[in-house]
């Protein structure tokens, strides 16, 4: 429906202004064609009929109307006819085509009938020109208030950030900021660009970019975000992302192509669209044919059923059906963190049959996590995890970071007196502290060095039997506890599991944990298909092999060695926290790392898909039926007729309720994104 060309539409959306500009002008059009079309009804055989009031005139009625009309159809309507010459110069037909057609043969007619005398169909072509304008100005109005939210995401970027450059804080603008420039961040600023902290500790509230709603505690080494708000503390940090590569732009990226883009639906409608065109000129044609030259009917009444059948058939409903849905439905994946990065992504979505979840970092937080403490007799919990953290201090393993994690959330205060620490690999580690012989590591190393870990062997096993790993302490030669680690599994993934499965959905795991480990995690999430020790680069061979048993499948990760198994996969879907190689390769990226957004992402495909359909049956159908009414097929056994002004009416009540029918999605909201 849009008459601008796709260039144009780009420049209006990296151009606020040049958006704005363009509505206005749509919108003086029909407001200009409007006041002049009012008079126009109030003169027409609609009116006149209806109310049997005849409006006193100044000059002959068909004079009057041909004076009201000419500026609706070459002034404020200009764009029908010169948009329809341009389609033509390139060899096309669209609707612009076919409303030109409408108009100027209703106004081209009504002005031959002026000269010879008789009722013309003024009020159908300035009806027709009004309410298409009206249509265009909703839907340019719908694009740029799209346009505007994602604009209103740039102006989270501040104009200016604090830089040091040799040695000293000076105020640039955004624009200036280079890669590698070292940042300075005060309470209650604005991150400008994406980065890397290199000093200090703060709180960022970073729920305009993905979601979160509680601040998120940034520390050395870990990612800051353009456009989010710093809370309480002061840090420095290096750039990593200027300009067009930041996340927030990439976000404005990912939406503007879904929301440009087309599904495979709205592409089978384009196509649609063009026979149609040609099929409503034929039928124009055929239906003056036949009742002037066959059924022996006037000039007038062959005429009112040809002009008519072609207003009617306009396909503006056809060419609405599938893009609303889209805009609406992207639209609201966005407004939830859910980025989908095409319409055919969203259209394909609803075909999946199984979704593989890894699980580190998708269905678990990815941060291990003290789960048990375990003691004997001798010593208490907050000893076994003194020492062992003292122990832990000096060594680099993933899980040393978990126990000390756990010690400063208990407020326990780590011994600084940590004497000939060793590091004995595959098995653990040994040190003294303050004087005590600490030994830290797996049953084989305990047992190696002389120590009976029977005492707590219940709750050994207890513990390997739930998945987690565990890390057995002596202390001095004794037995002293037992600290089991584990990675959380999220807290919605239980719930989103159980009700993809409601829907249908197959729910595989895949993993490079033990077997052992990984069964455990699936008994708890309600996951039979699970496969575990798979090597990173291993990943891709079983989603082609749930693809090669016919199946559609998805793949949900967030990390590098995911990255050939989400291409590999129909659909892939990136958890947001995750790598940028992991984003770059998905079809969806969910920017809260929540598994309960892959369900949300496949209901609204469902959604969408289902209001695309309800959109294309309802536009086919309407013209399938109305074609004949409009060329009369009616009137020799009933009388009935259809006139210019009233196909002019219908044609655009079919539009609205495509539209207000996609719009209709809104009210799901809830229903979408409740897990």
């Amino acid at each position: 429906m849009d008459h601008t060309s796709h260039s144009d539409h780009e420049k209006a959306m990296s151009d606020p202004s040049m958006a704005k500009a363009m509505e206005k002008d749509m919108k003086d059009r029909f407001l200009w064609s409007l006041l002049f079309t009012i008079p126009i009804i109030l003169y027409s055989p609609i009116f006149t009929g209806l109310f049997r009031i005849q409006l006193p005139t100044p000059i002959p009625i068909n004079w009057l109307l041909l004076i009201l009309t000419t500026p609706i159809v070459f002034k404020f309507g200009s764009i029908f006819p010169i948009g329809a010459y341009q389609a033509l110069r390139k060899k096309t037909l669209n609707m612009m085509v076919l409303i030109a057609i409408g108009v100027l043969t209703a106004y081209i007619f009504s002005v031959f009938i002026t000269f010879i005398g008789g009722e013309t169909f003024f009020d159908a072509a300035a009806m027709l020109t009004t309410f298409v304008l009206f249509g265009h100005w909703m839907e340019m109005k719908s694009r740029r208030g799209t346009s505007d939210a994602l604009r209103a995401l740039f102006n989270l970027v501040p104009p200016q950030a604090r830089v040091i450059r040799d040695g000293k804080e000076i105020l640039l603008s955004t624009s200036e900021v280079m890669i590698g420039d070292v940042m300075v961040l005060k309470p209650g600023d604005k991150i400008a660009v994406d980065g890397e902290v290199l000093s200090g500790e703060t709180s960022i509230d970073e729920s305009l970019v993905t979601g979160e709603s509680i601040p998120v505690l940034k520390k050395v080494g870990d990612r800051v975000i353009g456009g989010t708000i710093n809370q309480t503390g002061s840090i420095t940090f290096k750039a990593t992302k200027i300009g067009s590569d930041t996340a927030l732009a990439q976000i404005v990226k990912l939406v503007e192509t879904a929301q440009n883009s087309k599904a495979p639906g709205q592409r089978l409608a384009d196509k649609a669209a063009q026979y149609l065109v040609i099929l409503a000129v034929g039928a124009g044609l055929a239906t003056f044919v036949y009742w002037y030259f066959f059924a022996g009917e006037n000039l007038l009444m062959a005429l009112m059923f040809a002009v008519s059948a072609i207003v009617v058939a306009c396909p503006d409903a056809l060419g609405l059906a599938t893009p609303t849905a889209v805009a609406v439905g992207t639209g609201l994946g966005a407004k939830h963190n859910i980025l989908i990065k095409d319409a055919s992504t969203l259209e394909q979505a609803s075909k999946i049959q199984v979704v593989v979840m890894d699980k580190t970092g998708t269905l678990t937080e990815g941060k291990p996590k003290v789960t048990d403490i375990v003691t004997t007799l001798g010593f208490t919990k907050e000893e076994v995890l003194r020492l062992d953290g003292a122990a832990e201090m000096k060594s680099g393993h993933p899980l040393s970071k978990a126990i000390l994690e756990e010690a400063e959330k208990r407020k326990i205060v780590i011994p600084t007196q940590i004497d000939k620490f060793l590091s004995i690999a595959g098995h653990g580690i040994e040190a003294v502290v303050e004087g005590k012989h600490v030994l830290v590591g797996n049953i084989k190393l305990i047992k190696d060095r002389g120590v009976d870990p029977s005492l707590l062997q219940s709750e050994i096993d207890r513990l390997l039997n739930e998945g987690k790993t565990l890390m057995l302490i002596a202390i001095d030669g004794k037995m002293g506890g037992v600290v089991a680690v584990a990675d959380p599994i999220k807290e919605t993934a239980q719930k989103a599991i159980a009700q993809m499965k409601e829907l249908g959905l197959e729910v595989a795991m895949i993993t490079g944990d033990n077997k052992k480990t990984a069964e455990s995690i699936g008994k708890q999430l309600g996951i039979e298909r699970i496969f575990a020790e798979v090597l990173p680069e291993e990943k891709s061979n079983y989603v082609k092999k749930l693809q090669d048993e016919g199946k559609f499948v998805a793949m949900v990760g967030d990390g590098v060695n995911d990255a050939p198994a989400l291409a590999q996969a129909d659909i892939g879907i990136a958890i947001g926290a995750g790598t940028d190689v992991a984003i770059e390769t998905a079809n969806i990226v969910l920017m809260k790392s929540d598994p309960g957004d892959i369900l949300r992402a496949i209901r609204l495909s469902k959604a969408t898909v289902s209001k695309m359909k309800q959109n294309l049956v309802w536009a086919s159908v309407y013209n399938v039926l109305a074609i004949p009414i409009a060329a009369g097929v009616l009137y020799p056994q009933f009388g009935i007729t259809l006139r210019p002004e009233f196909s002019a009416l219908l044609m655009s009540l079919s539009s609205i309720i495509v539209a207000v029918n996609a719009v209709l999605l809104k009210r799901a909201e809830k229903d979408l994104i409740s897990i």
